[in-house]
């Protein structure tokens, strides 16, 4: 059943939650930045004891965040001037004996300046029910959906479509930056609770119902952000915010495949994205084959790699099944056998950037970063794309060798070396980029002389042909080995154009 959260009825709630200053900054000065952390980690009695006699404050606190039965007067006067029953009515509280319980999922959501609220459904934990959620259930704000807000991009766009946009986390980020925001979604439901969130933190969003993207079929974005159901397995829709109804990695595939066409010349798109490991096949093919012809720039990144017992055990816990449970245990064979069937051996899980250029042929790379790092990817997809295009206008050797190159702040040469006869031999160079992706590259000693050399002053060429005459190298056969190590490293941020030093 849709939830009735009338404008009126949220209007109410916000003053409720700013007269008791229930937002982000207010729950962490409550709990303390500890029990907040713990609370993070999924252990509620620091919290619950920092809430306790607390007013207005600690009774939303509980109520929202911890899944405690509250007296009914205390919610009362915590909501006012909303009245109980239309906290009722609207589905925010539900009955529990003498006492009430949260119906929905409201808290709050903090990022850099900004605070928000998101309105969700309860997660199977908070419900405290002990039954799977319900096939329409709209999830919160949870780790992918904050990962993707992480490796979005936040230039400023005038135009911008949040494809399936479930609870409405991705648009409210979107807000920041983005003139217009559109966001669409299957779920009549997730609209519902998404039309709540932009309603409680004043946020001006046109909601629009439909599959994928035939809602917005004819117009096009600046930017298009996509959170989709990319669970794979088999063709089914137990759930809506996690399964497709499409077969193996085909609802990735086609979000990839459609995105571009619904960007304007120079737009950009990041999604979450998950493919299927196949023994025989290179997941690099696998993605570059979803691409459409002509001119598409694309980054995949794979963050991760999950055996297929691993994901399905991971995916049924997020549903709320017990995986002792007979229905749990079937639900994990028929998963497991459309593994081994379609010879499976892994499912790879991360992001993707995207954008529509009118270059003949766009870049396609495809990277595996499991290792761990702090930075976000928003920044970095920005960074990446700039110097794609510069790698694109100095395509040929002669351009390359006529510009002047500076080696990054951030790239740290890191040296390895073993003893020999004479001491101390060096083994290893291997260059570090201490931000962003934390990129590394192994480069031989002229590479290290190069580099070295790399300061703005003259251009590449002049600094390879001095290398060479002072080492008694061919330069010819040293300038074959410097270009594609210097397109490389400038693809990764560890050398770049002189000119954007002073920016």
């Amino acid at each position: 059943m849709t939830p009735d959260l009338s404008p009126d009825r949220i209007d109410r709630l916000r003053d409720a939650f700013l007269a008791a200053r229930y937002d982000a900054d207010g729950v962490v000065d409550l709990l303390g930045a500890e029990a907040h952390a713990a609370l993070g980690r999924g252990e509620p009695v620091p919290a619950l004891r920092a809430s306790t006699d607390a007013g207005a404050l600690g009774t939303l606190v509980r109520l929202f965040l911890l899944g405690t039965a509250e007296p009914t007067a205390a919610v009362a006067d915590a909501l006012r001037p909303l009245p109980l029953d239309e906290a009722h009515a609207a589905g925010l509280l539900r009955t529990d004996g003498d006492a009430v319980r949260a119906g929905l999922d409201v808290r709050p959501h903090g990022a850099g300046d900004e605070s928000w609220w998101v309105v969700s459904d309860l997660d199977s934990e908070l419900r405290g029910d002990g039954r799977p959620v319900d096939p329409d259930h709209v999830l919160g704000v949870g780790h992918a959906s904050l990962s993707l807000v992480r490796a979005t991009s936040r230039r400023p766009v005038g135009s911008l479509l949040d494809l399936g946009t479930g609870c409405g986390v991705q648009a409210l980020h979107a807000s920041t930056h983005a003139e217009r925001i559109t966001a669409t979604d299957v779920s009549e439901r997730a609209l519902a609770l998404a039309e709540a969130t932009f309603r409680l933190n004043r946020v001006e969003v046109e909601l629009v119902r439909g599959e994928w993207f035939e809602p917005v079929r004819g117009r096009r974005f600046d930017q298009v952000v996509c959170n989709p159901p990319f669970v794979v397995g088999p063709a089914r829709t137990d759930f809506t915010y996690r399964d497709s109804g499409l077969a193996g990695d085909d609802a990735s595939a086609l979000v990839v495949r459609q995105l571009p066409s619904f960007l304007n010349e120079g737009g950009t798109g990041q999604l979450l994205a998950s493919w299927l490991h196949r023994g025989g096949e290179d997941w690099e093919d696998r993605v570059s084959r979803w691409l459409p012809p002509g001119g598409v720039d694309a980054w995949f990144v794979q963050r991760d790699i999950a055996d297929p017992e691993l994901y399905v055990g991971t995916w049924l816990r997020d549903a709320g099944y017990d995986a002792r449970s007979p229905e749990g245990q079937r639900k994990a064979a028929e998963w497991l056998d459309w593994f081994e069937a379609n010879d499976v051996e892994g499912v790879g899980f991360g992001f993707v950037t995207l954008r529509r250029t009118d270059a003949a042929r766009g870049e396609v790379v495809c990277e595996d970063l499991r290792h761990a790092f702090d930075d976000p990817l928003g920044p970095e997809s920005d960074g990446w794309l700039r110097r794609v295009d510069w790698l694109r206008a100095h395509g040929s050797t002669e351009a390359l060798l006529a510009s002047r190159l500076v080696t990054a702040p951030t790239t740290v040469l890191e040296q390895v070396s073993s003893p020999s006869d004479e001491g101390w031999e060096n083994v290893v160079h291997r260059l570090h980029r201490t931000d962003g992706p934390g990129w590394q590259h192994e480069v031989d000693d002229l590479g290290v002389r190069l580099l070295a050399g790399c300061r703005g002053a003259m251009p590449v060429g002049d600094l390879v042909e001095l290398l060479a005459l002072g080492c008694g190298e061919d330069v010819t056969e040293l300038t074959a080995a410097a270009v594609p190590m210097l397109r490389e490293l400038i693809r990764h941020g560890m050398v770049i154009p002189a000119e954007w030093i002073s920016e």
